[in-house]
């Protein structure tokens, strides 16, 4: 019975198959023996891209810090600095099922640098008009912050409908993160899946 469940947890990580769960509103979680489950909560949270908000102090913050912002040039980087951490859900099975979105372009990162150091960032997982953000780290101070504000202002560049950031946190709160039952989630999810956007 175990080896039955050990070969479907493989099978959800095949990359058509990740998409589809991803498509229907579903993202993964490592808990700490490895063990991968997929998870749909009754309550979702979103950054409404029409109307989310950028703190003043951050603004200004961004004005003086001399950060750069790339997209997409350290994905896999950014994706093990968010698991370098005591706790995290990222277990190495999952980077590789990461690693393998990557090269079918259903993965992207936004990446902060001083000078030449990656010094923050965030990934998620893209589907036509819809971002799934999945997690975000910083090593100095407002790097992460920072991400998500290039990361909205991308994604409204781009033409995307929809970003959903899974759970509410106050970091989150303060971007106008709010949350929406599953059934509105279910609604946006068919909006963003009209827009046939590229991240790039």
């Amino acid at each position: 019975m175990s080896e039955n469940k050990y070969l479907l947890q493989k099978d959800l990580l095949k990359p058509e198959n990740m998409i589809l769960l991803y498509a229907r509103g579903a993202f993964p979680m490592a808990d700490d023996t490895g063990k991968i489950d997929w998870y749909m909560p009754e309550i979702r949270t979103i950054i409404p891209l029409e109307n989310f908000n950028i703190p003043r102090s951050l603004r200004k913050f961004m004005e003086k810090s001399g950060f750069e912002y790339k997209y997409d040039k350290k994905t896999l980087e950014v994706i093990k600095s968010c698991a370098d951490r005591e706790r995290t859900w990222i277990s190495n099975e999952l980077i590789e099922a990461y690693k393998n979105l990557i090269a079918l372009n259903h993965v992207h990162s936004v990446e902060v640098y001083s000078g030449e150091k990656l010094v923050g960032g965030l990934y998620g997982v893209t589907y036509k008009g819809a971002f799934f953000g999945e997690s975000m780290f910083s090593k100095v101070s407002q790097a992460s912050k920072t991400a998500l504000v290039k990361l909205i202002e991308r994604l409204n560049q781009k033409g995307f409908v929809l970003l959903d950031v899974q759970y509410q946190t106050p970091h989150l709160k303060m971007f106008g993160a709010k949350e929406i039952s599953f059934k509105k989630f279910e609604q946006l999810l068919l909006r963003a899946y009209l827009k046939n956007v590229n991240f790039n």
